[in-house]
């Protein structure tokens, strides 16, 4: 990435000019002629019923109603024209959804929400922003600085042409695209973002620019059942996990709980903990979350027993490739899920970082097959895939079944495009994505507008929606090789007769489960704590990092009854990566004395 600066340049309009009303379902800041175009909403949706999430077809499978393509997405943007949205100005992600018509509205959640989200209100300097729309307008009101004083006056990248995204293929022919501070301005350009727009001001729902793609990637993907859904930016989802969590949680007044996998991300418990929330875990197999667990623990709570604390009404959870014991939730158990939590009045988190890298359970012959097959320029098998066959093989979300507007589903670039952008966004119903950007308005404003206008550039002016799930469908190819040289370590490595494991089918981490019944130490009344450090230990002189299963136990103030070992695929080479699961075995073997 080039970044060049200098001096003054010229400043851009900061006004947005109202065009004609069209026929059409969403309201854009568009226009065909470098005017805004004021698209009409739809009316209020029919009132919900009760629908059965069970009935309803996976968000991608043929035939379902009011499917959406890329197809429509493009036509849809034909129609409305130039995207304008000047610096500051204000965007609702309703102004990029396709029409809604059909779908019921979804359900009241207000009671979810803590006091403190109840009590915000708007920020008056934000909302001041929506009278920059107005012709001829001279604003004096907002303190946003002067871009000519931006020492930035351009920014030039490389980036991968799809389908060709290897390293070697990007430096040889990959596409170099150049930011500048007036591209919206300049009749030569007519850009929709730019500098002078991205290093200022925005608002806290992220820029309209970046919303419109993430929008539409959401109702290509998900098009959850309900009309009145929304998207937002977020500053990642450790961000937003903790802004949500906040919004539906009270610690300290209420006692609220969180419920989650018994084995949990344990960024997210070290969240909740200062919130005053207390976690508590929910029983796993091999796929994740048990249902009838959650449904037993919320059906026999008694406040009495636990502390004052009222029954749990937040789940947090993360269905495919969980962190850290790597369990994707099927089909069946995710409408399981979802099922107790209609029952039992749950507003739902859905955490979906993985969500992409779902991966075929066959290994070895299917990846030495696809390495085979590979070009000169590292391109594999899996460019043949067509988008829409790679979008129906995907475990359809909670978000895809969720017809009261219970679920806020959180999305991230991070382990998909680059971690350092520090951009997601939430999805959920209007009155859960108010609320958040109230907070938002006065807490980090937004996402970084450099990383929004890189984001933009690469995803929606250079690859569009196509280029994006081919990104994303060479990604799950790369993570598949990945895994199978950790599951080839594993067989070869590994003691057997004290560890086992399961092969996982998304993301990036393989939970090693060592049978602690079987060590020395346990049987002459050492502590499963102390063993697991001691073989942590080993591990460390040996030259090995492993993350200890302990660190991710939703439950810490009790003993564990279980070792568990969390290694990742993610990074390491693939040489790397079997020497370390070899030396991880000898530590094991060592301590166990075999």
């Amino acid at each position: 990435m080039i970044i060049n600066g200098s001096g003054a340049g010229r400043q851009p309009s900061s006004e947005l000019v109202n065009g004609n009303k069209t026929e059409q379902s969403a309201r854009h800041f568009h226009s065909n002629s470098n005017d805004v175009s004021a698209l009409e909403t739809l009316g209020p949706a029919a009132k919900l019923t009760d629908a059965d999430p069970s009935e309803i077809p996976p968000a991608s499978a043929p035939g379902r109603q009011n499917a959406v393509t890329i197809n429509d997405i493009l036509e849809r943007r034909a129609k409305a024209g130039r995207l304008i949205a000047p610096t500051a100005s204000y965007s609702d992600s309703d102004m990029f959804k396709g029409p809604q018509v059909g779908k019921p509205k979804s359900q009241s959640m207000d009671h979810h929400l803590s006091p403190e989200s109840l009590s915000r209100h708007p920020c008056a300097l934000k909302q001041a922003a929506r009278h920059l729309k107005t012709p001829g307008l001279i604003s004096l009101g907002g303190g946003l600085p002067c871009a000519e004083y931006f020492p930035i006056e351009s920014i030039t990248l490389k980036v991968p042409t799809p389908p060709h995204f290897s390293e070697a293929a990007t430096a040889s022919s990959g596409a170099e695209v150049r930011i500048g501070k007036y591209d919206v301005t300049d009749p030569l350009i007519q850009g929709t973002y730019d500098l002078s727009i991205a290093l200022n001001y925005a608002q806290a729902t992220g820029s309209a620019q970046l919303s419109r793609f993430v929008t539409e990637h959401t109702e290509l993907v998900h098009n959850p059942p309900y009309s009145d859904w929304r998207s937002c930016l977020t500053v990642g989802s450790t961000g937003a996990l903790e802004q949500t969590l906040r919004m539906l949680c009270d610690g300290p007044g209420r006692g609220d709980c969180l419920l989650t996998e018994e084995y949990s991300f344990s960024t997210a418990l070290e969240t909740a903990n200062p919130l005053g929330v207390k976690v508590v875990g929910v029983k796993m197999d091999e796929q994740g979350l048990l249902p009838e667990a959650m449904d037993e623990l919320l059906s026999g709570w008694d406040p009495k027993e636990r502390e004052g604390r009222r029954k749990p009404h937040v789940l947090y959870t993360v269905p495919s490739g969980q962190n850290p014991t790597g369990a994707t939730q099927g089909l069946e158990r995710r409408r399981e899920v979802y099922e107790v939590a209609r029952k039992h009045d749950l507003f739902v988190i859905e955490d979906e970082p993985y969500y992409y890298i779902q991966m075929p359970l066959e290994t070895g012959a299917t990846t030495a097959a696809k390495e085979g097959e590979e070009g000169a320029d590292g391109e594999g098998k899996e460019e043949e895939e067509t988008v829409e066959s790679f979008i129906s093989s995907l475990i359809p979300s909670l978000l895809s079944m969720d017809v009261d507007g219970r679920v806020l589903r959180m999305d991230s670039f991070s382990k998909v495009v680059v971690p350092g952008s520090r951009v997601g966004w939430v999805t959920a119903s209007e009155q859960i994505i108010e609320r958040y950007i109230r907070h938002a308005e006065v807490c980090n404003q937004g996402p970084s507008g450099i990383s929004q206008v890189i984001l933009y550039k690469l995803l929606d002016e250079q690859w569009g929606h196509e280029g994006y799930f081919k990104w994303l469908m060479n990604l799950r190819g790369e993570y598949t090789k990945r895994r199978d040289t950790m599951v080839a370590a594993v067989e070869k490595f590994l003691p057997k007769e004290v560890v086992s494991w399961s092969v996982p089918v998304a993301g990036m981490f393989y939970w090693l489960k060592v049978d602690h019944t079987q060590h020395p130490g346990i049987q002459a009344g050492r502590t499963i704590l102390e063993v697991e450090e001691e073989i942590f230990d080993s591990c460390i002189a040996k030259g090995v990092l492993v993350a200890r299963g302990s660190w991710f136990r939703a439950e810490q103030d009790t003993e564990p009854n279980e070792l568990f070992f969390r290694a990742t695929f993610a990074a390491a080479t693939a040489e790397n990566m079997t020497e370390a699961i070899r030396r991880f075995g000898e530590a094991v073997r060592e301590s166990f004395k075999l």
